[in-house]
């Protein structure tokens, strides 16, 4: 171990970078990393009294959320959760972890990023990397064959985290999925419009919905060349255009996965296609992807799609991309990102959404949204391999919050971290008794009412409190307002005063706090 002097100088060095970044108002995340830096090397001085000596830091990958950050987040929350609910959906819950062979085999290379659980001499477990694994088990266990259901809770991952671009060891997922067997592209379009309600209501800015399906990538890479073996991990090169070029994409493809030119070349014509119904007609008549009946498949169903999604007045936003890949292996057929495409400072935080989808570092675009159907995955569950055909999609909520609280940072208008309707204050001392029960019977009456924990407060620091809460009436109580049976109502940003008597307090109460 380094000598104490050693240590002391470490410490005036650290010191010196935290202040500097300070100084430059670098981002919470980084003065906090270094902080956490400063605080270790603190501890390895010791304590003269032998205490023992601990660094107080959230775990690698995790962070705690204040009170302002959980009011955004509730609110994002509640808009999220009445849109699943005017669509039909039930809520269900899973258990945090999983048996270990549960998750193995589902996740193709990120397996690795799954948190094992120490044995404890019984079952070998891990911790949930998505929601939607658990999800396929619980259908297969409890041979549930049809259900429309959302489910919203934490998920973990082994991952190096990024926590500047909103990348976590801890973060939620919000899943919406349809379970069933169903006639083509009813359920596949309620889930774009889905995407495209929350996305409207919670006013992030412009976005777009880019739509694709594996069986006409598949057949596309038929027909350009790409051997069945190499579909796999051609379609995750394809994926990365999001964030690379064309031009480095065309390289990995051929330096690293062994593609051909000419192939690499043929996919390049094709991946550069956007539109709608017009696109989807165009290539049912190409010479070449006419040729895979997968491809004519998905194309024909692609045309529907976008049949019913003019029914549901979303077109304006849904693009035909055919360079859209996404990752996983399990999708089967229709596959969509959401992405934001307003100009101006957006964190880039990961895209940790999509039906299970990995985060996808600096995704400058801007995904928030993902998913597709995957006809298989509960049939490799099944004992008989019966499959329950489901499509899906997850919101990307950690991105949502990143934006949601820049925006509440950005703007002057104050985030209310309590619903308090009312504060019960007097202006008098000895009237502490009298303040209690007016706050009993404003509870009981169903009133979010809220008193100081003080005999005699101030009247000046009462209201102070109401104003830096966001309380907006005060119901104030006096030695004449208890003798005529009324209560002073001051409305709190208008300082406007008038007295209500006790029998219609709550009533007056309720009208003014309606919006509340």
């Amino acid at each position: 171990m380094a000598d104490k002097a050693q240590i002391q100088e470490a410490i005036k060095t650290q010191g010196e970078v935290v202040r500097k970044l300070k100084t430059e108002k670098a981002s919470k995340e980084q003065i906090d990393e270094e902080v956490a830096k400063l605080l270790e090397l603190k501890a390895q001085l010791g304590g003269d009294e032998g205490r023992h000596q601990f660094t107080l830091k959230t775990a690698k990958g995790t962070r705690d959320y204040n009170p302002k950050q959980m009011a955004i987040r509730e609110k994002v929350f509640n808009t999220i959760i009445s849109c699943f609910k005017r669509h039909g959906a039930e809520n269900i819950d899973t258990p945090v972890f999983e048996l270990k062979e549960t998750l193995t085999g589902k996740y193709g290379e990120d397996s690795k990023l799954i948190y094992d659980l120490k044995d404890q001499g019984g079952e070998l477990l891990s911790l949930r990397y998505d929601l939607t694994v658990p999800f396929a088990r619980y259908l297969a266990m409890n041979k549930v064959t049809n259900i429309k259901r959302y489910h919203i809770a934490k998920v973990y991952r082994r991952d190096n985290p990024a926590m500047t671009r909103g990348r976590y060891r801890e973060f939620y997922q919000c899943d919406f999925d349809i379970a069933g067997q169903y006639d083509p592209m009813i359920p596949d379009a309620e889930c774009l419009k889905i995407v495209h309600e929350i996305l409207s209501e919670l006013e992030l800015g412009d976005f777009r919905i880019k739509v694709n399906d594996r069986r006409i990538l598949d057949g596309m890479f038929a027909v350009c060349g790409v051997p069945d073996d190499k579909f796999r991990t051609i379609c995750s090169t394809v994926d990365k255009l999001d964030k690379m070029s064309w031009e480095d994409v065309r390289s990995e493809m051929v330096k690293e996965k062994g593609l051909s030119e000419e192939a690499a070349d043929q996919i390049g014509q094709y991946v550069s296609l956007q539109g709608g119904m017009d696109l989807a007609e165009r290539l049912l008549q190409d010479a070449k992807m006419s040729q895979s009946k997968q491809a004519c498949a998905g194309l024909t169903d692609m045309k529907q799609l976008f049949s019913y999604l003019q029914l549901f007045q979303v077109t304006d936003k849904v693009v035909f991309d055919l360079s859209l890949a996404r990752g996983l292996d399990y999708y089967t057929g229709v596959i969509y990102e959401a992405i934001l495409t307003q100009t101006g400072p957006v964190p880039v935080a990961a895209a940790q959404n999509g039906a299970g989808e990995k985060a996808e570092e600096g995704v400058s675009v801007g995904s928030v949204a993902g998913g597709g159907r995957y006809d298989g995955l509960v049939g490799m569950f099944d004992p008989k391999g019966r499959k329950v055909p489901c499509v899906g999609v997850s919101i990307g909520i950690e991105r949502v919050f990143s934006i949601m609280e820049q925006k509440a940072e950005a703007s002057a208008e104050k985030v209310r971290t309590t619903e308090t309707q009312v504060m019960v204050a007097s202006a008098q001392k000895n009237l502490l008794e009298e303040r209690l029960r007016l706050t009993a019977e404003l509870w009981n009456a169903g009133i979010k009412a809220e008193v100081m924990y003080k005999r005699n407060p101030k009247l000046l620091s009462q209201l102070q409190h109401c104003e830096d809460s966001g309380i907006p009436l005060v119901a104030i109580l006096g030695e004449q307002e208890l003798k005529d049976g009324v209560v002073k109502l001051r409305t709190v940003h208008s300082r406007e005063e008038i007295d209500v008597s006790r029998a219609e307090l709550v009533e007056e109460i309720k009208r003014r706090t309606s919006d509340v």
